[in-house]
């Protein structure tokens, strides 16, 4: 075989293995005009090699952003270097569809996107190469780790039964509304509540019941409380709502309010129908307390308050 031939077979196998391999490969010249259109871009974007020659890349797909890519590509041109996009800073370069069943849950083609600046014999540099990477499968398993990520940290803070937040995080929650406090004196209440003669309930319903009584107070905090609020199950039937920027007054306005629905609704577990009442304390943060726990101390006393003056009632802790 003739050198020559042997060029050639060269040459053709390479082109080949351009044509075939499983990213995509294009080539532009100064004026992002296609002069490459590899397998891999012709299978995702429909378009034949002979149908984007000669063509200006933004004229074919108008999802790419002109200025930011002109601004990428010159600084390729100009300092002969490479340059990267990846899919968390841009999903894709060419929307193309995804077809992968195993990330089927993906819309479209998340892509890394390599800048290849291509130079000519006088080493200037002549056409830029863009290599284009489906990391489809990598996105959507990362994302997927992020949502669970995400769930785990939300379940380790939150009360499995009520939907509320645990004692460890609305505790934290408490001491760092403390700690604000002493640098700031923004006045923040402090409520605890506890679902009266929740015992009998219990003995006389039977647990079932019993939790779905600790549900209902549940709803009807969730439905009082206002985002900035922080509601938790302080354990058994106790729960505590955190009001950020509220004082003593105001506190009572939201309490009562509570105490009042509680003692107007009704429990329903299968053919049983039931009324409760709840009595709860409030404690607005003062110099007086030395800690959050003395916080919770005082707010937990005007509860007693409440309890020893007949349930049904909201007790406030004067300093």
């Amino acid at each position: 075989m003739s050198l020559e031939n042997t060029q050639l077979n060269e040459l053709h196998w390479l082109m080949e293995m351009l044509h075939n391999i499983d990213v995509g490969l294009v080539v532009l010249d100064r004026d992002y005009t296609i002069q490459i259109w590899n397998g891999f871009m012709e299978n995702h974007s429909g378009l034949l090699p002979r149908e984007t020659k000669g063509k200006v890349l933004f004229d074919l797909f108008a999802e790419i952003p002109k200025d930011w890519f002109v601004r990428k590509a010159e600084s390729v041109f100009m300092l002969k270097n490479k340059a990267f996009t990846i899919w968390e800073q841009r999903p894709y370069l060419f929307k193309f569809d995804n077809y992968r069943p195993i990330t089927g849950t993906a819309d479209f083609m998340y892509q890394n996107t390599t800048f290849i600046p291509l130079m000519s014999s006088t080493g200037e540099v002549t056409h830029l190469c863009l290599i284009v990477y489906d990391v489809t499968d990598s996105a959507v398993h990362k994302q997927e780790l992020e949502k669970a990520n995400d769930s785990l940290e939300i379940l380790s803070q939150t009360d499995g039964l009520t939907g509320l937040f645990n004692r460890i995080h609305w505790e934290s929650c408490l001491q760092a509304e403390y700690k604000r406090w002493t640098r700031t004196h923004t006045t923040a209440s402090l409520v605890m509540l506890d679902i009266d003669h929740f015992k009998k309930i219990n003995d006389g319903y039977g647990h079932m019941v019993g939790d779905e009584v600790i549900r209902h107070i549940s709803g009807l905090i969730k439905q009082h409380a206002r985002e900035t609020d922080t509601a938790g199950r302080y354990g058994g039937e106790e729960f505590t709502i955190l009001l950020p920027d509220t004082n003593l007054k105001n506190a009572y306005v939201f309490a009562e309010r509570l105490r009042k629905a509680v003692e107007s609704s009704m429990v329903k577990y299968n053919d049983i129908e039931l009324n409760y009442t709840i009595s709860l304390g409030i404690a607005e943060v003062n110099e007086s307390f030395a800690s959050y726990e003395a916080w919770i101390e005082c707010a937990d006393a005007a509860l007693y308050q409440a309890k020893e003056g007949g349930r049904n009632q909201v007790g406030l802790y004067r300093s």
